[in-house]
């Protein structure tokens, strides 16, 4: 990623949390210098304090970059501030859950090149993917800068359209909770058989992890590798019988869940 125009310009970075400071590391680590960020937030953790980037200062006038990473509860008060920056050079990339480009253009003005993104936290460990669209004014380099910045935390992929943000809110955004459920009811069902407690749920994290990181290398797709494992008349096909019952199993769970979470992102953007 060429950084000289951030370098030159600067970065804002609006909120400091978790999501923030992994992809702030991201960014140190892959060579922005660090006297080339703004972090603006009220309670800077100490590994924030010790990069050596401006915290809570006077920022630069045109920056090239203001990332908005608050939660969306502080979004009132936050991004008010930086309405002198809106429609002119500086980019405005957003990984704020529930705010639409709308809201964004309200506040900082219908020229503000914007882009809306929605990362989720696996990007804390530099494994993330984030969904990405820009509005009108945003450009082809424009979307190009935001999706090399998000990469620092993980993949990239881009929307036709922004009412897809939705869908991606059900099923990666809140997807980690699900798999984490899966995590958590696999080791007590496996205690359940009589495998010690801790012994079950390193087994279940394992094989969650494992099974998740061949799924993402193989050149064959999930159903393939399902069918791979799956001897006939055998212990993973009893165990499917189960989990692939159209109603009770995964098919309508997952459906019913991830059109819960769909409808209640639709719910939230809306306000």
């Amino acid at each position: 990623m060429d950084m000289s125009d951030i370098a030159r310009r600067g970065l804002v970075l609006l909120g400091c949390g978790k999501m923030g400071s992994a992809m702030l590391a991201g960014w140190l680590d892959g060579g922005l210098p660090a006297d080339s960020v703004w972090v603006i937030d009220p309670y800077p953790s100490d590994w924030v304090k010790a990069q050596g980037v401006h915290v809570n200062a006077e920022l630069p006038g045109d920056p090239a970059i203001v990332l908005v990473a608050v939660k969306p509860q502080m979004m009132g008060d936050a991004l008010p501030q930086m309405q002198a920056m809106g429609n002119g050079t500086t980019l405005f990339v957003s990984v704020a859950a529930g705010t639409s480009i709308a809201t964004y253009e309200q506040i900082l003005g219908a020229d503000t090149p914007i882009v809306r993104a929605m990362p989720n936290t696996p990007a804390a460990i530099g494994r993330g993917i984030t969904a990405l669209i820009g509005n009108a004014r945003a450009s082809a380099t424009d979307l190009d800068l935001a999706e090399a910045l998000l990469k620092a935390v993980g993949q990239t992929v881009r929307l036709e359209r922004e009412d897809q943000m939705d869908a991606v809110t059900g099923v990666s955004g809140s997807g980690p909770a699900y798999v984490f459920h899966l995590i958590e009811t696999l080791a007590a069902a496996g205690a359940a058989q009589g495998l010690p407690a801790d012994l079950a749920m390193q087994l279940a994290k394992a094989t969650v992890a494992g099974a998740g990181a061949l799924a993402e290398a193989a050149a064959e797709d999930p159903a393939q590798l399902r069918v791979n494992v799956t001897s006939p008349n055998g212990t993973t096909q009893a165990a499917l019988e189960v989990l692939m019952e159209p109603q009770t199993g995964f098919p309508g769970l997952l459906n019913r869940a991830v059109a819960a979470a769909t409808n209640r992102s639709r719910e939230l953007s809306r306000g």
